[in-house]
C-alpha cells in the first residue's frame, strides 16, 4: 500500500485531485493509496456485487456498488463495496446517478488483499460504521474467513469450519441467502 502523506491537504483539495489507480483514500488528514486488487479479491469482489444486486436491485431496495468513492465524516473512503438502500442513491434532478456518495454506505463491504493491514481496513469499517452503516464485512481469502461487524456489538468470525452457515446481512438484503461455502466457491476455478 502506498501512503503518500502531505498535511496541507485538505479534503476538499483532495476531492479536487485526479482518480488513482488503485483509489487513493483520505484518511485523518492523510491520502493513502490501496493496493491493486488481485485474482482472488477481483473475483470475489465481483461475485458478491452480482449476487448482492441480483436480490436488491430489481425491487429497488439498494444497490451494490464496487469501488465507490463515499465521503463522510472528514474522510473520503473506497470500500471495495458500498451497499447503499434505495432510497439513499443521491440522484440528479432527472432521477439520474449523482457522481457523488456523501454518506456512509448502509453496508460496507471488505476485500483484503494480501498487503493490505487489516487494522486499517478494520478501522475504515469502524468509521462507517460511527457514521450510520448498518453492517460491515471483511473477508480475508488467504485465511478462508469472514468478519462480520454489527453496530455496537461484537463482532462475529466465521470461518470454513462453520462454513454453511448464513451469514449475517442487514435487513433490507433479508432476502439474500449467502455462505461462507458459496463466498469460498468463487476462489475454486477447477
Amino acid at each position: 500500500m502506498v501512503q503518500v502523506s502531505n498535511p496541507s491537504v485538505t479534503l476538499g483539495e483532495f476531492l479536487k485531485l485526479p482518480e488513482t489507480k488503485p483509489a487513493s483514500e483520505y484518511i485523518d488528514g492523510q491520502i493513502r493509496q490501496k493496493p491493486m486488487p488481485q485474482g482472488k479479491h477481483s473475483a470475489v469482489q465481483g461475485e458478491l456485487v452480482t449476487a448482492i444486486n441480483a436480490v436488491v436491485r430489481k425491487p429497488r431496495l439498494a444497490c451494490a456498488f464496487p469501488e465507490l468513492r463515499c465521503t463522510f465524516g472528514g474522510r473520503s473512503l473506497v470500500p471495495d463495496i458500498a451497499v447503499f438502500r434505495w432510497q439513499r442513491i443521491p440522484l440528479d434532478p432527472q432521477g439520474n446517478l449523482e457522481n457523488s456518495f456523501l454518506g456512509a454506505p448502509d453496508w460496507a463491504i471488505e476485500i483484503l488483499s494480501p498487503d493490505q493491514s487489516q487494522n486499517k481496513v478494520t478501522r475504515n469499517i469502524l468509521h462507517c460504521l460511527e457514521h450510520g452503516c448498518q453492517l460491515g464485512w471483511l473477508f480475508d481469502p488467504e485465511d478462508r474467513s469472514l468478519l462480520v461487524y454489527p453496530p455496537g456489538q461484537q463482532p462475529q468470525f466465521f470461518e470454513a469450519t462453520e462454513a454453511a452457515e448464513s451469514l449475517p446481512v442487514p435487513e433490507f438484503a433479508a432476502g439474500l441467502q449467502l455462505t461462507l461455502t458459496e463466498i469460498l466457491s468463487w476462489l475454486n476455478f477447477r
